[in-house]
């Protein structure tokens, strides 16, 4: 069990203070939710119908993004290995072109 729990109806994190879901939480869910992105994406959009309730004068595109945003982010698979530039690949000839 997490200590890292929303405290409401401020929304703050019950381990370290910060907005919940703060980082640990995040790190936590993404450990949990790791083969179910849909299921997680469900669990916060039902806290994210609270957090309205509980904060109705947040803007509704701040607790999208602290709610479900970062899922999306977390979620997109970054390369290994980046593609070198065109010109870095064609040989130079004996004339500089």
């Amino acid at each position: 069990m997490t200590t890292h729990g929303p405290v409401m109806p401020i929304w703050s994190c019950g381990g370290c203070d910060l907005p919940w879901p703060c980082p640990t939480r995040k790190r936590e869910l993404l450990a949990e939710y790791a083969d179910a992105p849909v299921s997680l994406a469900l669990y916060l959009g039902s806290y994210l119908v609270q957090a309205t309730e509980d904060i109705p004068w947040t803007p509704a595109g701040v607790l999208h993004r602290r709610f479900l945003g970062w899922t999306r982010e977390a979620s997109k698979p970054t390369p290994a290995v980046q593609q070198q530039s065109a010109a870095a690949e064609r040989p130079v000839t004996a004339d500089g072109c």
